[in-house]
């Protein structure tokens, strides 16, 4: 069995639902307290043992290619201004040479597109594939865990009510194992009272090299794009698949809401923000001193 060392991170989209913040500022680079969100999804992965990083980018997102790379003017200030724990901390954020790629999608076409492209990168080994719009405390290193039991592919899911499982994509439960079980089908947004479980996709996944050969295909689904749900379908007819039930909360840094919500998580973890962070929430909300 291969070893996971690449993941692949979409990060073209467009970031519509934060206008006007995303106008010139990549949706991927808002910050989750003093982090930006790609830099949280990076940070998650190289714990889980991730090697290389590629990123399918498109028109306007340099900064993030910019973000992974040294910064000779900063560096130099820090140094000279003797703020040595500020340098070295951003020389810890840092992969090392060579162990990022950037590569184009130069048309929207959807996330089972974005994937593809990857290809020529990626090569003939299995690999990850991380939505970095959701964000999650080691779910990565929960996902390398399985995979070292059961091989083949495998899908990140969190529980989600049965009143809101038609916003999301929803797997099939068979052969159940705990954390893990079979995925027996997958549908995207089924309509009301029809989806065969409460288990939602949650944006972390490890793929076989062939599912590329699906992709080839081009073929689109819902929204006229190629989709990777569906990809993951047709190759669910000749691999086994299946299911991560992730230990933990992920929060959807794409909505505003979740946004929100996981700047707030995130602070209320902070030795160095809680105390005072937690005072000031309670006071907004009346229940403070």
């Amino acid at each position: 069995m291969k070893r996971i060392r690449k993941a692949v991170l979409p990060v073209a989209g467009l970031g519509t639902r934060f206008l006007p913040a995303t106008k010139s500022v990549p949706k991927e680079m808002l910050t989750v307290v003093d982090r930006p969100v790609i830099q949280h999804v990076v940070d998650e992965a190289r714990e889980a043992g991730i090697e290389h990083f590629v990123f399918v980018t498109g028109r306007n997102k340099g900064v993030i290619e910019d973000h992974f790379d040294i910064a000779y003017e900063l560096d130099a200030t820090l140094k000279g201004r003797g703020k040595t724990a500020e340098f070295e901390a951003l020389a810890r954020d840092l992969p090392k040479a060579g162990q990022t790629s950037f590569t184009r999608q130069q048309s929207p076409l959807g996330l089972g597109h974005a994937v593809w492209c990857a290809r020529e990168i990626v090569g003939d080994e299995p690999f990850a594939v991380i939505l970095p719009d959701m964000l999650s405390r080691g779910c990565m290193g929960q996902m390398i865990e399985a995979y070292e039991k059961h091989g083949g592919n495998l899908i990140a899911v969190e529980e989600v009510p049965d009143d809101q499982t038609h916003q999301y994509g929803i797997v099939a439960v068979g052969g159940d194992f705990g954390t893990t079980f079979e995925i027996t089908g997958m549908v995207e947004k089924p309509p009301r009272g029809t989806a065969p479980s409460n288990l939602i996709i949650s944006g972390r996944y490890i793929l076989q090299p062939e599912i590329f050969d699906v992709l080839s295909a081009h073929e689109t689904g819902a929204g006229g794009e190629i989709q990777l749900t569906d990809a993951m379908k047709r190759l669910a007819t000749s691999q086994p698949f299946h299911g991560l039930r992730y230990r933990g909360r992920t929060y959807d840094t794409g909505n505003k809401v979740g946004f929100l919500m996981a700047n707030v998580a995130y602070a209320l973890e902070r030795e160095d923000l809680a105390d005072a962070f937690r005072a000031e929430l309670l006071a907004l909300l009346g229940r403070g001193g």
